[in-house]
Protein backbone atom coordinates (compact mmCIF):
# COMPACT_ATOMS: atom_id res chain seq x y z
CA UNK A 1 0.00 0.00 0.00
CA UNK A 2 1.15 3.38 -0.87
CA UNK A 3 1.87 5.80 1.47
CA UNK A 4 0.31 8.99 0.78
CA UNK A 5 2.45 12.16 -0.10
CA UNK A 6 3.27 14.59 2.37
CA UNK A 7 1.90 18.37 1.87
CA UNK A 8 5.20 19.51 1.89
CA UNK A 9 5.79 17.37 -1.30
CA UNK A 10 2.14 18.21 -2.76
CA UNK A 11 3.00 22.00 -2.33
CA UNK A 12 6.81 21.05 -4.01
CA UNK A 13 5.33 19.38 -7.05
CA UNK A 14 2.57 22.24 -7.54
CA UNK A 15 5.49 24.97 -7.00
CA UNK A 16 7.63 22.90 -9.37
CA UNK A 17 4.65 22.23 -12.25
CA UNK A 18 3.82 26.34 -12.14
CA UNK A 19 7.43 26.84 -12.68
CA UNK A 20 8.59 24.23 -15.20
CA UNK A 21 5.36 23.16 -16.88
CA UNK A 22 5.17 24.52 -20.62
CA UNK A 23 0.66 24.11 -20.19
CA UNK A 24 -0.21 27.13 -21.82
CA UNK A 25 -2.04 27.86 -18.70
CA UNK A 26 1.00 27.96 -16.50
CA UNK A 27 2.84 29.99 -19.22
CA UNK A 28 0.05 32.30 -19.44
CA UNK A 29 0.22 32.71 -15.47
CA UNK A 30 4.28 32.77 -15.28
CA UNK A 31 4.17 35.61 -17.80
CA UNK A 32 1.03 37.29 -16.18
CA UNK A 33 2.97 37.62 -13.24
CA UNK A 34 6.54 38.91 -14.78
CA UNK A 35 4.59 41.53 -16.00
CA UNK A 36 2.91 42.26 -12.74
CA UNK A 37 6.00 42.19 -11.13
CA UNK A 38 7.93 44.36 -13.97
CA UNK A 39 4.90 46.99 -13.60
CA UNK A 40 5.21 47.09 -9.36
CA UNK A 41 8.70 48.11 -9.76
CA UNK A 42 8.64 50.38 -12.09
CA UNK A 43 5.86 51.72 -10.13
CA UNK A 44 7.82 51.76 -6.78
CA UNK A 45 11.18 53.32 -8.41
CA UNK A 46 8.68 56.35 -9.63
CA UNK A 47 6.93 56.79 -6.79
CA UNK A 48 10.36 57.11 -4.73
CA UNK A 49 12.06 59.60 -7.07
CA UNK A 50 8.50 61.54 -7.31
CA UNK A 51 6.94 61.49 -3.81
CA UNK A 52 3.78 61.65 -4.82
CA UNK A 53 1.27 59.08 -7.04
CA UNK A 54 -0.02 58.73 -9.61
CA UNK A 55 4.18 59.70 -10.93
CA UNK A 56 3.03 60.25 -14.21
CA UNK A 57 0.21 61.26 -15.47
CA UNK A 58 -1.16 61.70 -19.76
CA UNK A 59 -2.17 64.97 -20.82
CA UNK A 60 -5.95 64.55 -22.46
CA UNK A 61 -6.64 67.99 -23.55
CA UNK A 62 -5.27 71.10 -25.60
CA UNK A 63 -5.63 73.19 -22.72
CA UNK A 64 -1.73 73.86 -22.24
CA UNK A 65 -0.79 73.58 -25.89
CA UNK A 66 1.95 74.45 -26.86
CA UNK A 67 3.56 73.88 -23.86
CA UNK A 68 1.65 70.58 -23.75
CA UNK A 69 0.16 68.52 -25.99
CA UNK A 70 -2.25 65.35 -25.83
CA UNK A 71 -0.66 62.28 -25.51
CA UNK A 72 2.30 63.67 -23.72
CA UNK A 73 3.10 61.60 -20.44
CA UNK A 74 4.48 64.18 -18.08
CA UNK A 75 6.54 63.11 -14.63
CA UNK A 76 5.10 64.43 -11.47
CA UNK A 77 6.67 64.99 -8.08
CA UNK A 78 5.64 66.46 -5.26
CA UNK A 79 5.45 70.15 -4.97
CA UNK A 80 8.75 70.23 -1.83
CA UNK A 81 11.03 68.24 -5.00
CA UNK A 82 13.44 69.67 -7.29
CA UNK A 83 12.99 73.15 -5.98
CA UNK A 84 10.72 75.56 -4.45
CA UNK A 85 7.40 75.61 -5.95
CA UNK A 86 6.12 78.57 -7.58
CA UNK A 87 3.06 80.17 -8.95
CA UNK A 88 3.03 82.61 -12.02
CA UNK A 89 2.24 86.04 -9.36
CA UNK A 90 5.51 85.12 -7.73
CA UNK A 91 7.91 83.74 -10.71
CA UNK A 92 7.53 87.42 -12.58
CA UNK A 93 10.69 88.56 -11.42
CA UNK A 94 12.50 85.92 -11.29
CA UNK A 95 11.80 84.91 -15.10
CA UNK A 96 10.97 80.97 -13.51
CA UNK A 97 8.87 78.90 -15.19
CA UNK A 98 8.51 75.30 -16.63
CA UNK A 99 6.79 74.27 -19.88
CA UNK A 100 6.92 78.20 -21.00
CA UNK A 101 8.14 77.61 -24.49
CA UNK A 102 5.71 79.55 -25.89
CA UNK A 103 3.15 82.28 -24.49
CA UNK A 104 -0.24 82.04 -23.53
CA UNK A 105 -3.73 82.39 -25.42
CA UNK A 106 -2.76 86.32 -25.00
CA UNK A 107 0.90 86.48 -26.18
CA UNK A 108 2.15 86.76 -22.75
CA UNK A 109 4.86 84.64 -21.20
CA UNK A 110 3.89 82.44 -19.06
CA UNK A 111 5.27 81.69 -15.36
CA UNK A 112 5.82 79.53 -12.57
CA UNK A 113 5.01 75.96 -12.18
CA UNK A 114 2.48 73.42 -14.05
CA UNK A 115 0.29 72.12 -11.30
CA UNK A 116 -1.53 68.67 -11.32
CA UNK A 117 -4.59 68.92 -9.34
CA UNK A 118 -7.99 66.85 -8.59
CA UNK A 119 -10.65 69.50 -9.03
CA UNK A 120 -12.67 70.19 -5.71
CA UNK A 121 -11.02 67.18 -4.29
CA UNK A 122 -12.77 64.36 -6.03
CA UNK A 123 -11.30 61.08 -6.77
CA UNK A 124 -13.62 60.18 -9.61
CA UNK A 125 -12.38 62.29 -12.23
CA UNK A 126 -8.79 62.74 -13.93
CA UNK A 127 -6.61 65.27 -12.02
CA UNK A 128 -6.20 68.47 -14.20
CA UNK A 129 -3.51 69.99 -15.23
CA UNK A 130 -2.64 73.89 -15.49
CA UNK A 131 -0.07 76.58 -14.39
CA UNK A 132 -0.31 77.48 -10.71
CA UNK A 133 -1.12 81.51 -11.52
CA UNK A 134 -1.54 82.54 -7.92
CA UNK A 135 -2.50 81.85 -4.36
CA UNK A 136 -6.27 83.05 -3.58
CA UNK A 137 -7.27 83.86 0.37
CA UNK A 138 -10.60 86.01 1.32
CA UNK A 139 -9.81 85.15 4.99
CA UNK A 140 -13.07 82.18 4.76
CA UNK A 141 -11.63 80.17 2.04
CA UNK A 142 -8.08 80.08 0.40
CA UNK A 143 -6.31 78.14 -2.48
CA UNK A 144 -4.47 78.18 -5.70
CA UNK A 145 -6.01 79.88 -8.87
CA UNK A 146 -5.20 77.92 -12.15
CA UNK A 147 -5.23 78.13 -15.65
CA UNK A 148 -4.68 76.17 -19.14
CA UNK A 149 -2.13 78.17 -21.11
CA UNK A 150 -4.36 77.74 -24.30
CA UNK A 151 -7.97 78.84 -22.43
CA UNK A 152 -8.80 82.17 -21.77
CA UNK A 153 -10.22 82.01 -18.31
CA UNK A 154 -9.17 80.69 -15.23
CA UNK A 155 -10.81 77.41 -14.47
CA UNK A 156 -12.29 79.13 -11.50
CA UNK A 157 -14.65 80.83 -13.90
CA UNK A 158 -15.92 77.31 -15.27
CA UNK A 159 -17.28 74.02 -13.46
CA UNK A 160 -17.29 70.57 -14.03
CA UNK A 161 -20.68 68.48 -14.81
CA UNK A 162 -21.37 66.43 -11.87
CA UNK A 163 -19.13 68.89 -9.66
CA UNK A 164 -20.02 72.20 -10.38
CA UNK A 165 -17.88 74.97 -10.13
CA UNK A 166 -13.97 74.64 -9.76
CA UNK A 167 -13.04 75.75 -6.59
CA UNK A 168 -9.61 77.42 -5.89
CA UNK A 169 -7.23 74.33 -5.14
CA UNK A 170 -6.47 73.87 -1.75
CA UNK A 171 -3.03 72.43 -1.06
CA UNK A 172 -4.65 68.63 -0.11
CA UNK A 173 -6.16 68.65 -3.24
CA UNK A 174 -2.53 68.89 -5.52
CA UNK A 175 -0.76 65.90 -7.04
CA UNK A 176 2.27 67.47 -7.68
CA UNK A 177 4.19 69.29 -9.82
CA UNK A 178 5.09 69.03 -13.61
CA UNK A 179 8.90 68.02 -14.11
CA UNK A 180 9.01 66.76 -17.62
CA UNK A 181 7.05 64.79 -20.17
CA UNK A 182 7.51 62.93 -23.45
CA UNK A 183 5.46 63.51 -26.52
CA UNK A 184 2.82 60.68 -27.67
CA UNK A 185 3.88 58.54 -24.97
CA UNK A 186 1.04 59.01 -22.75
CA UNK A 187 -1.64 58.04 -25.44
CA UNK A 188 -0.28 54.16 -24.22
CA UNK A 189 -1.87 55.36 -20.69
CA UNK A 190 -5.02 57.12 -22.01
CA UNK A 191 -5.47 53.63 -23.85
CA UNK A 192 -4.46 51.33 -21.08
CA UNK A 193 -7.50 49.01 -21.09
CA UNK A 194 -7.53 48.21 -24.73
CA UNK A 195 -3.40 47.69 -24.64
CA UNK A 196 -3.93 45.76 -21.88
CA UNK A 197 -6.58 43.46 -23.53
CA UNK A 198 -4.91 43.60 -26.83
CA UNK A 199 -1.30 42.18 -25.05
CA UNK A 200 -3.21 39.67 -22.86
CA UNK A 201 -4.96 38.21 -26.02
CA UNK A 202 -1.16 37.96 -27.84
CA UNK A 203 -0.01 36.47 -25.01
CA UNK A 204 -2.61 33.30 -25.82
CA UNK A 205 -1.99 33.33 -29.13
CA UNK A 206 1.14 32.73 -28.72
CA UNK A 207 1.28 30.26 -26.07
CA UNK A 208 -1.49 28.25 -28.17
CA UNK A 209 1.00 28.20 -30.65
CA UNK A 210 3.82 27.30 -29.10
CA UNK A 211 2.03 24.39 -27.48
CA UNK A 212 0.59 23.22 -30.95
CA UNK A 213 4.34 23.16 -32.16
CA UNK A 214 5.62 21.01 -29.19
CA UNK A 215 2.65 18.44 -30.31
CA UNK A 216 3.27 18.67 -34.01
CA UNK A 217 7.12 17.54 -33.16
Amino acid sequence: MKKPKSGKKQNESIIHRFLRSEEPFFSIARDALWIVSVVGSVALILFLFSGTWPAVVAVESESMVPNMNIGDLVFVASMDRYGEFETWNESISSGYGRFNEYPDIDGNKVYGDVVIYRPNGVDSVHPIIHRAVGWYDDGTYSGYITKGDNNQNIDQMGGIMGIGQILPVKKEWVVGKAIFSIPLIGYMPLHIFEFAILIIILMIIHEFYLSSKEKKK
